[in-house]
């Protein structure tokens, strides 16, 4: 062999080492499903090498019908009524796991109904499957059993409130304290705590532990206890302890109960100290607020109130009907289906599909967020579990998010799953902090072609799908709307400090009806930190509103480095289509961002000696408002953005190319390229179809073809 053969070989073998170790040491192998082989294990958590379980898998059903007392290996009863199938989901799991000491495959197959729990069904590592017999608990063919955390209330009589019709229930477990839940739900609709003011909201008049500061010179951090108020919007009402004040500031609620109301001062104690300073935003106003709960302010149709006492009251919608209206609240459960292992030991759960099921009612309880409502759980809670797929689920009617992956997942899939109706937000990936250990990553997740909507029913802060320090997730093809909060978050280090984020990918979303006016500073996508890898593709935002500011359709925050943003559709949004806050080498091509009502393309701190992102091969289209726009310590003398070869137009026929909000410098296009920004760009029609009507597609003769533009 000569020597130039003996290079090419050693770099061969090279190149199959690093391969071999890219796939079996650092992801641990893919499987056909998708997931990640971490080993086989039987039940007991003794490695295998290879899947021992054989013949066809044993079929458990579960029905309405059936008792625990039966093996559970028929659909029906049997005519004799000796056998048939088991009535609850945990003897179903138990007799899962016998099959599974000898080895079984086993599918758990759920008749329809509704399987109402007590406390939450839990899976552990002796419910796992193996790589090629994944256990399946799936819902019976053509049948959609609910999994519930519900209870009916059927004890209704009718009386007045004054001159209005009301139903009144008496609740002894509530009397008792082990009952107080705080949703009701009636007909499958969720109804309203009673609340004040009836439409918008109250406003915070002073704040006396703030003596002598200006609210511009408060912290962020700054929280407080207590606030004053305009005379006679709070009083010493009945129960006063249940009834909780709502804070809306900057981009979260603060939901706190009231310690104490004293009226001849106007003054209210809490419960604890909000998060953030009791201050609007970032401008020299005291926030908004309202209260829920109260007895006294039962007055509209759709309001309900739970009492001290064990006395549920509620105001019946128009047609609604006493004798045939299902009315139902949770159990005080956060969550319905527990998938856990125990990370700290590395005994996992593995292996596992949960198919067709629904489930529904569960509550919420008091918590604060500092952003995202993060720090409310899930529905259906995974950690600790590898080569998990949840696919073509429902969740619906719960308090918090609707599943959470948490410490120590990999190889999980949500696919097709509907979520909706959600006191927080979808799907929570990773956890606030960077894990101490390999067995604690989350990394490898995919959430594919979901429907996630009308999200933040009562944590307005939630997010549709939030990834925190977490990598390897694709967030793909799914349709996220109408919720207060962003659309899609990536990340969970601000600034430039160690983030385990990386290698993301959010693309081919339809997000929409973001933020809807209540707080400020979203976007329908969202990032935080240092993300290397990072893509965002493909995806259509629109509707992106905030209350004071930052409505923006795709928003890099504090730090987002190393991200690419490509062939994304962004229009109609209140602050901007692209924004970022700083970062460094982001890249921004082939978009179309239209629409921007304050501005469309908006960089709030570029750093000196930096180049904070390349934008090139863009269509912008405004109809007035500025195509780039500096932020609060933005000077674009300072070149740290690179632009060209984009296509720039404006509708008006008034094109303003920059402005900063910084110096007040409106740039003509003639400054703009003087710094060599677009120098060879287009200031010409793009030939949208119709933008009027949002019709993005472009025709053939656009010149953002000769300037490069990829249609993705």
């Amino acid at each position: 062999m000569d020597a130039r053969h003996k290079v090419v070989a050693v770099l061969v073998f090279l190149f199959v080492a690093v391969i071999f170790f890219y796939r079996f040491i650092i992801w641990g192998g893919v499987n056909s499903s998708g997931g990640i082989d971490v080993g086989n294990s039987d039940a007991t958590g003794e490695d295998v090498g290879f899947c021992k379980c054989h013949g066809e898998p044993v079929k458990i059903y579960v029905s309405p019908k059936g008792s625990d007392s039966w093996s559970g290996f028929y659909p029906e009863p049997l005519p004799d009524g000796s056998d048939g199938p088991l009535a609850t989901l945990t003897a179903a799991r138990d007799r899962l796991r016998e099959l599974r000491r000898e080895c079984k495959p086993v599918v758990v197959m759920v008749r329809n109904g509704t399987y109402r729990l007590n406390t939450p069904l839990t899976l552990g590592p002796e419910d796992s499957g193996c790589e090629k017999c994944p256990v399946v608990w799936q819902a019976y063919p053509g049948e959609n059993p609910v999994i519930s955390g519900g209870r009916p209330i059927l004890s209704f009589r009718e009386d007045k409130l004054g001159k209005t019709p009301i139903w009144i229930a008496e609740l002894p477990e509530a009397a008792e304290g082990v009952w107080r839940f705080k949703q009701l739900f009636v007909n499958g609709e969720r109804r309203t705590r009673s609340r004040l003011p009836k439409q918008g909201f109250y406003r915070i008049t002073s704040v006396p532990s703030y003596s002598g500061k200006t609210l511009r010179e408060l912290q962020l951090f700054e929280g407080s206890d207590e606030f004053a108020f305009k005379p006679g919007e709070l009083k010493s009402w009945r129960n006063l302890k249940d009834v909780e004040v709502v804070v809306l500031h900057f981009w979260i609620e603060e939901r706190i109960p009231i310690k104490s109301v004293d009226e001849a001062r106007s003054l209210v104690k809490l419960s604890e100290k909000t998060i953030f300073a009791l201050r609007d935003g970032f401008v020299e106003e005291y926030p908004r607020y309202y209260v829920e709960n109260v007895f006294e302010a039962l007055s509209e149709p759709g309001e309900w109130y739970l009492d001290a006492s064990g006395l549920l009251y509620y105001i019946p919608k128009p047609g609604e009907d006493v004798n045939s209206s299902e009315v139902e609240a949770p159990r005080l459960l956060w969550r319905l289906l527990e998938v856990k292992g125990d990370v700290s030991k590395g005994k996992l759960v593995e292996n596992i599909i949960i198919r067709g099921l629904t489930f529904e009612y569960a509550d919420w309880e008091h918590v604060l967020s500092p952003q995202a409502a993060v720090n409310v759980p899930g529905a259906i809670h995974l950690e600790g579990a590898r080569n998990v797929v949840i696919e073509n689920c429902t969740v619906r009617r719960v308090g918090g998010y609707a599943i959470e992956v948490g410490r120590g997942c990999k190889g999980i899939r949500i696919e097709k799953c509907r979520l909706y109706n959600l006191g927080a937000g979808g799907v929570k990936v990773g956890e606030q902090n960077l894990p101490d250990s390999e067995l604690e990553r989350v990394e490898f997740i995919d959430v594919v072609e979901n429907e996630i909507r009308d999200c933040g029913r009562v944590f307005y802060s939630a997010v549709g799908v939030w990834v925190g320090q977490a990598r390897f997730v694709r967030v793909l093809k799914n349709k996220i709307s109408n919720l207060y909060y962003t659309g899609v978050s990536v990340g969970w280090t601000w600034g430039y400090g160690e983030s385990f984020a990386c290698c993301n990918v959010v693309e081919g979303n339809v997000i929409h009806d973001v933020g809807l006016g209540l707080l400020s500073d979203m976007g329908g996508i969202y990032t935080l930190g240092v993300q290397p890898g990072t893509v965002i593709r493909g995806n259509v935002v629109y509707n992106v509103n905030a209350y004071q500011y930052g409505g923006w359709g795709i928003y890099l925050d504090e730090g987002s480095s190393y991200i690419t943003v490509e062939g994304n559709v962004v229009y109609d949004t209140s602050h901007g289509g692209f924004h970022q806050h700083y970062g460094r080498l982001n890249v921004v091509r082939d978009n179309v961002f239209a629409f921007g009502r304050d501005g469309n393309v908006i960089l709030s701190r570029g750093e000196e000696g930096y180049t904070a992102f390349i934008f090139e091969r863009n269509i912008v289209l405004s109809n007035g408002s500025p195509i780039f726009k500096g932020g609060y310590a933005q000077r674009f003398t300072s070149r740290n953005i690179v632009s060209n070869r984009n296509v720039l137009w404006d509708l008006s026929g008034n094109l303003v190319i920059c402005n900063e909000q910084l110096t007040g410098k409106v740039y003509t296009i003639e400054e703009w390229q003087a710094l060599g920004y677009d120098t060879v760009s287009s200031f010409k029609d793009p030939q949208f179809v119709d933008p009027v009507r949002r019709d993005f597609t472009l025709k053939e003769t656009s010149p953002a073809f000769k300037l490069g533009f990829r249609r993705l």
